[in-house]
């Protein structure tokens, strides 16, 4: 059986709705007004419902009307959406991009450019990925994500991928001003700093291995799952650790952190970004040339 609600017929409907009568309608869309009549009378007759009480000297919009008017404009909205990401797939536009971002650095980092792009007024679906250590990496890897952003270039995994540098990332080792060791004079060795545990953000990664850095042999760990929640334990006092300094300069500043002198340095590493090469998507090139720019990452990264 034909489904009695078709396209058209919801835009009938809603002519007259705006327009107030079934001949303006009919001017509106270029049709004849028995055209309209029979398009409403034929709806009315499939679903069995009235739609317009014509007991008056103009036709007006039963219950059943309204209802179906308004239920039907969300269709209607709903189609000319579809029309319209149809038509951007076909010219090269993707559905939808995937951003996957390594908790160095906040997912905030990506903001600016996804509201430059939703400027230029194409519905492509964005969707930003927090990710931790290994996790970038594995989204692009298993498809997960389309392009990555912060991820560390030393551990690409094997794989048709390119990448561009973006810049150095900073560590400092730090626990909340009222941690013991926040009251020891430096440079801390490891001895002292593995008594106390360590702060952890799980690994994301779900089909490489997982890995970790800054954790000394035998030390006890804490783990969380977000850079955010890592901060937010050191801040409490439950733990040390090292932290991206750019992430944790304001409380630096304002003392709810501490830095310690500690006798092994982390240097800093270089970040990337990355996609699948082939992936030549217009919003993927899009994204890959708009945070490509030099200063894009600058107010995340090392300053120097």
């Amino acid at each position: 059986m034909a489904f009695p609600i078709t396209i058209d017929a919801l835009r009938v409907l809603d002519a007259i709705a705006r327009r107030g009568s079934f001949a303006a309608a009919a001017e509106e869309m270029h049709r004849v007004p028995s055209a309209i009549s029979y398009t409403v009378n034929k709806l009315e007759e499939d679903l069995d419902v009235l739609l317009f009480d014509r007991s008056g000297h103009r036709a007006t919009l039963t219950n059943a009307g309204h209802y179906l008017l308004e239920e039907g404009r969300q269709l209607l909205e709903a189609a000319n959406t579809l029309a319209r990401t149809t038509r951007r797939v076909a010219e090269g536009w993707e559905a939808s991009v995937a951003i996957a971002v390594n908790a160095l650095l906040p997912v905030s980092a990506l903001f600016p450019a996804v509201n430059a792009f939703n400027e230029l007024g194409v519905p492509v679906e964005i969707q930003l990925l927090d990710e931790v250590f290994n996790g970038p990496w594995d989204a692009l890897h298993t498809g997960r994500a389309d392009l990555i952003a912060g991820a560390t270039s030393e551990i690409q995994p094997q794989g048709d991928f390119e990448h561009r540098d973006i810049g150095q990332m900073p560590f400092v080792y730090a626990v909340a001003p009222n941690h013991p060791l926040a009251f020891e004079t430096g440079p801390l060795s490891e001895e002292i700093l593995s008594a106390w545990p360590a702060i952890v953000a799980a690994d994301s990664s779900r089909q490489l291995p997982a890995g970790s850095a800054g954790i000394f042999a035998r030390q006890r760990t804490l783990t969380v799952s977000s850079m955010a929640h890592k901060i937010e334990a050191q801040k409490a006092g439950m733990g040390v650790g090292w932290l991206p300094r750019p992430q944790v300069e304001t409380a630096l500043a304002s003392g709810e952190l501490v830095a310690l002198d500690v006798a092994t340095k982390r240097p800093p590493v270089i970040l990337c970004m990355a996609r699948r090469r082939g992936d030549q998507g217009k919003a993927i090139n899009w994204f890959w040339e708009h945070l490509s720019r030099p200063d894009y990452f600058d107010p995340w990264l090392d300053p120097a």
